[in-house]
């Protein structure tokens, strides 16, 4: 015990006296957790200008306008008399939005079986523009068509009685759950918040084995390649997690509940139990990798592109069932797949630990596979290069 805790203070000191890993740790730690939720503290898109081309000028165009003008999502904020007066408008980024009406939209509508036709173009340099805009003109699409079929059927002489049956049988109330105004925070934040944590600490990790197979400075506790290795990734482990025990809890729990608007109605205490396997598993794993870096320099050019990677095979911002099978299968290997999709459960679903204890069994089986891993991998460094200890003896 008393070996671990000299290699654990040992690592401590060296974090400390690193300005890169300091950096890595402390600055990108805590720091990017805070600008994404600042840059993310609207949450919504609310009144996106659009353009209107209304050809028909009828009656019932102008009362579509009106519904689609009085949602919260757009603005209609210029009136054209042609296409090409809209998609100027667009092009200058003026609106992110069209809307057509064709000249015959309100003839289609008084025939008994005509079909009318609207046209929307939407600005594609944001999701979200095209998000707020088609959302908008569905949802009076589809009042404008209850409305439109009430009136055929009141034509043909059918009671009021059975259109309210065929039009909608049954009520219904739509509830959203855990994110109930569609915020784009309350969707991205929380996974990139566990993001940040892991991949700050694999950098990090990886950055300072480096440094330390580089210099020949390994840690030697004992003259036993087996015991010296299971000692010092225990004493490694150890460091790291003293370290980033708090940096977690700054970000994973006080973070959401500072800024208030993603959810966080997880149970405090589950969160930390849950935290635990997820630091372990992603410490081992960067020890394991950590051992095929033979500079500081690797570290970051190879593992910095990985985080995108990591989060899109989650299943996160991706849907799991749409990612092929064999990326799916990969992706269990990784700590961050089952730490995402636990965190979101407890943190922003209100889970509690019995309906995550697949994700915190999956981490503590990853705990010890890359525990096993890191300490064969130090053994063989120490066999192959023994002068990486020389500095210690």
């Amino acid at each position: 015990m008393l070996n671990i805790w000299e290699v654990a203070s040992k690592l401590i000191v060296e974090v400390f006296h690193d300005p890169g890993v300091l950096s890595i740790f402390f600055v990108a730690g805590l720091v990017y957790p805070f600008l994404y939720e600042g840059l993310c503290w609207e949450n919504t898109l609310k009144e996106v200008p659009i353009a209107v081309v209304d050809l028909s000028g009828s009656q019932q165009s102008k009362r579509f306008l009106r519904k689609v003008d009085a949602s919260h999502d757009v603005d209609i904020a210029y009136r054209c008399t042609s296409m090409a007066e809209a998609e100027q408008l667009l092009q200058d980024q003026k609106v992110h939005g069209i809307m057509y009406f064709p000249r015959d939209y309100s003839d289609n509508l008084e025939g008994v079986r005509g079909q009318a036709h609207i046209s929307v173009y939407c600005d594609m340099s944001t999701f979200l523009y095209m998000k707020n805009i088609l959302l908008s003109s569905s949802m009076v699409m589809l009042d404008e068509m209850h409305l439109v079929q009430r009136q055929r059927m009141s034509a043909l002489g059918i009671g009021d009685e059975m259109i309210n049956e065929f039009i909608q049988g049954s009520q219904y109330e739509e509830t959203k759950l855990y994110n109930p105004i569609d915020g784009y925070a309350s969707f991205l934040i929380p996974p990139v918040l566990v993001l940040i944590i892991l991949q700050t600490l694999f950098l990090g990790a990886c950055m300072l084995m480096g440094t330390l197979r580089e210099e020949k400075r390994l840690y030697k506790v004992s003259n036993n390649k087996w015991s010296n290795s299971l000692q010092v990734n225990l004493g490694m482990a150890l460091g790291f997690f003293i370290i980033y025990i708090g940096l977690s809890c700054i970000d994973l729990i006080l973070v959401p509940r500072i800024f208030g608007n993603i959810p966080h109605i997880g149970d405090v205490k589950n969160l930390i139990i849950f935290i635990v396997p997820m630091l372990l598993s992603t410490i081992f794993f960067s020890l394991f990798v950590a051992g095929f870096l033979r500079n500081r320099e690797t570290g970051m050019v190879v593992l910095l592109p990985t985080s995108l990677i990591f989060l899109f095979i989650a299943g996160v911002s991706w849907p799991q069932v749409c990612i092929p099978e064999a990326w799916r299968h990969l992706s269990y290997f990784f700590p961050t797949t089952w730490s995402l999709h636990g965190y979101l459960h407890l943190n922003s679903m209100g889970a509690t630990m019995s309906q995550v204890a697949k994700e915190f069994n999956a981490l503590w089986i990853l705990t010890a596979f890359y525990f096993v891993l890191a300490v064969i991998q130090m053994v063989i460094i120490f066999r192959k290069d023994p002068k990486s200890l020389s500095s210690n003896n």
